[in-house]
């Protein structure tokens, strides 16, 4: 006597199909990048889609020179660029080097940028940078971080705009913007800007990490703002897992109009 089949001996698979995908195996879903919400092809078309939308990115803070740069983003510091830069307009063409920098004196520096907050203690933070460059570099502004980090008024953050804008290093300047986007995207969450920066330096492809630091912060300035996200505006509407996006389509992927400062 035969022995009887088994279940899946006698399914059908020409009449039935559907049960027959029951018996493959599924096939898995990729994995998020450790620490991240994302697949490292969904991060990777975030950035392909930013470099597409800014092909050509570029720091919003108006300088002739690295020293320039330098005193812009010391005076940046809780301050906008554009109020940074309605007072450097005026400072910049009487003072462009350390030396006349330190010439003009504090009290002066002060007159220049008093529309900028904290402009005292800045102003004193600028002259005594200047000092210091003069005295350790040779009037000139330094292009390594742990070098930059011991001029007064020079955190981690303004070091990295420095090396990115001045020296062409691929470096990732955690400002409030890039804080606010890693951690409402999860693309790299961190309770500090520390533990932010490394995760993104981390997570984005190679070929887009020059880049992506500017990228960042003028989404988070134009489209991912603070209090209401532009969702239909966004590019990465329907990659993004914000949980207060409230768009999943994107927007038209075409190249911005060049930045005008």
């Amino acid at each position: 006597m035969e022995n009887p089949k088994s279940k899946v001996d006698q399914i059908d698979v020409s009449a039935a199909p559907e049960q027959s995908a029951l018996l493959q195996t599924p096939a898995k879903r990729p994995r998020n990048v450790p620490g991240t919400r994302y697949t490292e092809a969904e991060i990777h078309e975030i950035f392909r889609r930013f470099s597409i939308q800014r092909p050509e990115p570029k720091g919003e803070l108006e300088h002739v020179n690295a020293f320039t740069l330098l005193v812009a983003v010391v005076l940046s510091a809780q301050a906008t660029d554009v109020g940074v830069n309605k007072a450097t307009r005026a400072l910049f063409k009487v003072a462009d080097t350390p030396e006349k920098m330190r010439d003009l004196g504090e009290a002066t520096v002060g007159d220049y940028i008093r529309t900028i907050g904290l402009w005292r203690n800045k102003a004193k933070n600028v002259i005594a940078l200047s000092d210091a460059l003069i005295r350790d570099f040779g009037s000139q502004v330094p292009d390594d971080r742990d070098e930059l980090i011991k001029l007064p008024g020079v955190g981690r953050k303004t070091a990295n705009v420095v090396l990115s804008m001045a020296f062409g290093q691929a470096t990732m300047a955690v400002d409030t913007h890039i804080f606010r986007i890693g951690n409402r995207l999860g693309l790299a969450p961190g309770k500090t800007p520390d533990q932010v920066e490394a995760k993104l330096m981390k997570v984005i492809p190679a070929e887009y990490l020059y880049h992506a630091h500017h990228w960042l912060i003028l989404h988070g300035r134009y489209v991912c703002k603070a209090r209401k996200p532009d969702c239909p505006a966004c590019v990465i509407a329907d990659i993004c897992k914000a949980a207060e996006k409230t768009s999943e389509l994107p927007a038209p992927l075409v190249p911005l109009p060049p930045q005008v400062f």
